[in-house]
């Protein structure tokens, strides 16, 4: 049976590559799961001046390597299985590119998109009062995730500075340049994602300037459309979608006039010269590249069988389940897995804690070449982990992540 469980999906990995790698019984325990978990309530005052009651978490899955790092979502359909699925994928992504961080990962169960600017400013500050013991630049550092943006960080630095009554800018990373954000980081998700599929078409001799698909137009999507062409050297972009529509042109189209579109209208429905297609026909089309960009269990074994692309770079969390990963494997397609694909925010998240804490900042073009680096280099790695277990792709990404947070564990004297 097919799990749609994203922790227990993040689980199995786990346990799989501690198989590999002849893990005893007490670190694949600890690994397993979360080391902190935390649930919050919070009242805010809403608008008609009702109190209204918010659910909360922040879990801190493992600390071995360094302080936990990881975003904070606000969805309306929040659950703790989902964030503790991504407080562990976070401890192996930071662990695959190398970083001094752990992992962790925090959500607040309601709907930015019913909520006025004053609300959401309201549920930030009282998210962020509500996990402020737990959290400091040695401890846990958040960061924005799924409806959470530059702005909601700043309220939350603001309200945090409040509470320890002192300025401590690299407590939350992603934040507006004119308060201790980075250059760089507004394409480092997408950056890292192109820069995967830039070395995978060397390593494996696939064409990047062929036809590429995007599944989800946020802000990944959006950036992931542009840096194609830009750091690639061509590629005609055939299909995006976004949660209101999914629209396709075998002609290609023009990457920076749909970013303007759905920045203007707020979706892709509707662009000039597109078709409508149906949202699961995208996954499917006959494309080089496609880029997974939106939420979990995209990719399925429902639909694994049915996908043509030669390389699926995952810019989402947790967009393919694992019996799709072994159809995938089986059909030769190339999967650069989430905990690699996606590193590039939080690779430029840590170089923001690190100018933040000399209070000296890099130009854009040094952050670019940084990233650059660290993602080319866990790209390799990951291939020799794939080379030497000769598993998947993503097996070898949690291969290398898992050995290492496994070492710092052993070396602590945990197991």
């Amino acid at each position: 049976m097919e799990s749609y469980n994203s922790f227990k999906v993040a689980q199995q990995q786990v346990m799989e590559s501690a198989k590999l790698l002849n893990l005893d019984q007490a670190t694949i325990e600890l690994l397993i799961y979360p080391q902190r978990e935390f649930k919050f309530t919070f009242p805010v005052r809403m608008d008609d001046d009702k109190v209204k009651i918010f659910h909360a978490w922040r879990i801190q899955y493992n600390y071995a390597r360094g302080p936990a790092k990881g975003g904070i979502r606000f969805h309306p359909d929040e659950t703790v299985d989902t964030i503790r699925a991504l407080a562990c994928w976070m401890t192996w992504k930071t662990a695959v590119v190398d970083l001094p961080l752990g992992g962790g990962k925090g959500g607040v169960c309601c709907d930015p998109k019913t909520m006025s600017e004053r609300e959401l400013e309201a549920v930030s500050r009282g998210y962020i009062r509500a996990i402020a013991p737990i959290i400091g630049i040695e401890r846990d550092i958040p960061a924005p995730d799924v409806y959470t943006n530059p702005q909601t960080m700043t309220w939350m630095m603001d309200e945090y500075e409040t509470i320890v009554n002192k300025h401590q800018p690299g407590i939350l990373t992603d934040k507006p340049q004119q308060v201790g954000g980075t250059e760089g980081r507004r394409d480092a998700t997408a950056r890292g994602g192109v820069i995967n599929v830039r070395e995978a078409c060397k390593v494996y001799g696939f064409d990047p300037t062929k036809t590429y698909a995007i599944q989800g137009f946020g802000n990944a999507g959006q950036r992931a459309a542009l840096l194609h062409q830009e750091l690639l050297g061509g590629g005609k972009l055939i299909a995006v979608s976004d949660s209101r529509a999914a629209i396709f042109n075998p002609d290609g189209f023009d990457p920076k006039e749909l970013v303007m579109h759905k920045l203007k209208t707020g979706t892709v429905k509707n662009f000039p010269g597109a078709k409508e297609i149906q949202h699961n026909e995208l996954l499917t089309l006959d494309v080089e590249i496609l880029y997974p960009a939106a939420l979990e269990n995209a990719i399925t074994s429902q639909n694994a069988d049915n996908i043509k692309a030669k390389i699926i770079s995952e810019l989402a969390n947790g967009p393919t389940t694992p019996e799709a990963d072994i159809i995938l494997n089986k059909k030769g397609v190339h999967v650069i897995p989430d905990i690699l694909a996606s590193a590039g925010g939080v690779t430029v998240s840590y170089f923001e804690m690190v100018q933040d804490k000399y209070s000296y900042f890099w130009d854009e073009e040094q952050v670019q070449q940084r990233l650059d680096k660290k993602i080319s280099k866990a790209y390799h790695t990951v291939q020799e982990a794939l080379r030497e277990k000769k598993v998947h792709p993503r097996l070898a990404a949690m291969v290398v992540g898992v050995a290492r947070v496994a070492e710092a564990c052993k070396l602590r004297g945990w197991v």
